[in-house]
């Protein structure tokens, strides 16, 4: 089953510094801030959130190297934040900057 995508448009409000895993892989932890408004039942909604979020490899370098505050599209998949949580994390696949 693929049906796990996520593309978001966000601020990246904070990041953690970038850390390596015991085989050496980068991996960064950070959050995206979303807001925008929304049609649902006809009308117009408010949304806004924050969404954790990871990357890792190339693409935690590539993520290290941004500012917080700057506006991108990220696309990748939701899974939890460890294998007993219930709490989900965006892992990243792709990032832009817009």
């Amino acid at each position: 089953m693929n049906g796990n995508t996520v593309r978001l448009i966000a601020s990246l409000a904070a990041m953690e510094a970038l850390r390596h895993t015991p085989a050496g892989i980068p991996v960064i932890e950070f959050t995206l801030s979303h807001a925008s408004q929304q049609m649902e039942a006809g009308s117009m909604r408010q949304v806004e959130f924050d969404m954790p979020a990871k990357a890792a490899g190339e693409m935690a370098a590539r993520i290290a190297r941004l500012s917080p505050g700057c506006k991108v599209e990220a696309q990748g998949f939701l899974n939890r934040r460890h294998r007993m949580s219930r709490q989900l994390v965006l892992h990243v696949t792709n990032i832009e900057l817009i």
